[in-house]
């Protein structure tokens, strides 16, 4: 597919205005490449004034002009969706699904044919500024080609990567609902620097960055966890103090308890 194909939304709330944001910021395409259904008028100003985009209330409209369609709606919203669109899809297109919980099967039964193109996505809503982290399961299907284009387009605002369907829920789980709780640990960190007397906008600064900068090692180096830990730890120092507190309270556990509730929570969905 060429730069030039058109991109549709349907559905256009927090993680599909999040996708949009990226792929318009990597210039994948320009604003008047995209089409975006949205029911409310107020959310259809919100399209046109931030991102420029043709805006519509006919998702029809968007499925038939679109060369890659994203369906980024509510699990209870998609079987009436369905029913609208899936006279005007085309098996050249690329249709990509962030519908919680709904498997490629599902949804190729729901759109009434078996032979579309459709890529099931997770992706999560650090996209809006590039470094989202997003699971990929492609349709039997898909040509090779379009994998490779649509985990390009995925890629332009963050990672991606391929993963079996059985760890959908998981991935979930480990960074769908994730960033939440890396908020929580921010702000966590920040009161405490305001408590010690640090200005709240400094703190905020202080510890989004350094939440930011152990990230990259993590990626950049290959490193364990462990070892980039252990590089910090010195024997009687300021880090052994507060990781001991830490482990104490149950940190690590309380953490992999919350991941694995939101993993049982999408099972169940």
């Amino acid at each position: 597919m060429s730069r030039s194909k058109r991109i549709g939304f349907i559905g256009c709330g927090s993680m599909g205005s999040a996708m949009l944001k990226g792929i318009l910021k990597a210039h994948i395409v320009d604003p008047d490449e995209v089409i975006v259904s949205c029911k409310s008028e107020e959310t259809g100003k919100r399209i046109r004034e931030t991102f420029a985009a043709d805006v519509t209330h006919d998702n029809k409209n968007v499925a038939e002009e679109s060369d890659m369609l994203f369906i980024a709606v509510k699990p209870y919203q998609f079987p009436e969706i369905a029913s609208e669109i899936k006279e005007v899809l085309s098996e050249d297109q690329i249709i990509i699904s962030v519908i919680a919980g709904m498997s490629v099967d599902a949804l190729q039964e729901k759109l009434g044919s078996a032979h579309l193109q459709i890529m099931r996505a997770m992706p999560n809503t650090p996209a809006a500024v590039g470094e989202a982290m997003t699971a990929l399961v492609p349709g039997s299907f898909m040509t090779e080609q379009n994998i490779a284009y649509t985990k390009r387009i995925f890629e332009s605002f963050g990672r991606a990567e391929i993963v079996p369907e059985n760890l959908m829920d998981t991935v979930t789980g480990v960074s769908g609902s994730s960033p939440a709780y890396i908020y929580m640990l921010i702000e966590a960190m920040a009161d405490e620097a305001v408590k010690q007397g640090m200005t709240r906008k400094s703190a905020y600064i202080f510890a989004a960055q350094t939440v930011l900068g152990s990230a990259k090692m993590v990626l950049e180096t290959g490193m364990h966890p462990g070892e980039l830990k252990d590089a910090v730890t010195s024997p009687g120092g300021t880090t052994i103090e507060g990781l001991s507190v830490l482990e104490d309270g149950g940190f690590r556990g309380l953490v992999m308890e919350g991941i694995d509730a939101a993993i049982e929570k999408s099972r169940s969905m």
